[in-house]
């Protein structure tokens, strides 16, 4: 996987809304954040649109994609948000250009669209936050988003969880919202599951949809290629009336009675506030025991 050259002070970072509606104030904040710690930063020309439930027009949203793709002086391209609506642009994005100088894209939820298409290109991305959630985030969270980008690779150390399976495991990091990953089954846009490390994380979705999913994912047979899971966020989930009576731990960990990979729960990622960011495309080393977690990059280049 070919890692994007690492941002320096005064790189031109493109902020975009390639989905739904974006609040103006959230990206003027992101804008003045990243400018104060050294980055120019360029808006695209329909990020404050508005079109229904989208920030533009499909084509004023895929011109905005692909100005920052094309202009050679963007260094990363940063979502504005997620919402829905990248997968309508996805297939008519010409990629050349980032082939030809690799540049970093940002963001998660409804970007695991455009995560999975990289990784189809050999192109490592970075799943982390993105300006709508900039005045609510962590200082970890924004402070991984900005070493991520600038090639520093810090590993992550967690606290221990007693649903968490022991064990260490290395491969490549993908993944992204469990909602776009189960969505991407069968596609030619599917991840390449086989050795990975794969990441999950979710919102908004009840219980019964999560198991749906994860047994989506069990019957395609992502769960005996990876070599280990990891769980982040699974935020506002809802029930029903009656419930289903299971937690995620338990909707997992079902899936997994036979496997002795390493799963690892509550990674500070996703649709939380503490949102840290992940470099997908990268080798990846999880070791869980007793007493920690640690998520740590293997290739530092």
């Amino acid at each position: 996987m070919i890692q994007p050259t690492p941002l320096i002070p005064g790189d031109l970072i493109y902020i975009t809304a390639p989905a739904k509606i974006t609040d103006p104030k959230t990206v003027l904040f992101a804008k003045e954040y990243l400018e104060k710690n050294g980055f120019n930063v360029l808006v695209s020309a329909h990020c404050f649109g508005n079109h229904h439930y989208f920030s533009g027009t499909e084509e004023e949203r895929l011109t905005d994609l692909q100005f920052g793709i094309d202009h050679p002086d963007v260094r990363a391209i940063l979502c504005a948000r997620g919402g829905y609506g990248s997968i309508r642009i996805l297939d008519r994005i010409n990629w050349a250009n980032v082939l030809l100088e690799p540049k970093w894209v940002i963001g998660f939820s409804d970007i695991t669209v455009f995560h999975h298409r990289l990784q189809k290109l050999g192109i490592q991305s970075i799943h982390a936050t993105m300006p709508i959630s900039f005045q609510k985030n962590t200082d970890e969270a924004l402070v991984t988003l900005l070493e991520s980008m600038t090639g520093k690779f810090t590993p992550y150390a967690l606290p221990p969880n007693k649903s968490n399976k022991i064990g260490t495991a290395t491969g490549n990091l993908i993944g992204g919202n469990l909602s776009i990953v189960y969505s991407m089954l069968g596609t030619n846009d599917q991840y390449d599951f086989e050795n990975s490390i794969l990441f999950l994380e979710d919102v908004g979705e009840h219980y019964y949809q999560v198991e749906r999913m994860i047994f989506a994912l069990s019957k395609a047979g992502v769960f005996e290629k990876i070599k280990g899971l990891i769980i982040g966020g699974m935020t506002d989930l809802e029930d029903t009336d009656p419930p289903l009576g299971r937690s995620i731990e338990e909707i997992i960990l079902e899936q997994l009675q036979f496997s002795n990979m390493p799963v690892v729960f509550n990674f500070p990622s996703g649709h939380i506030d503490d949102n840290r960011a992940l470099v997908f495309g990268k080798r990846t080393q999880i070791c869980v025991n007793d007493n920690e977690t640690t998520v740590s990059y293997l290739n530092q280049v």
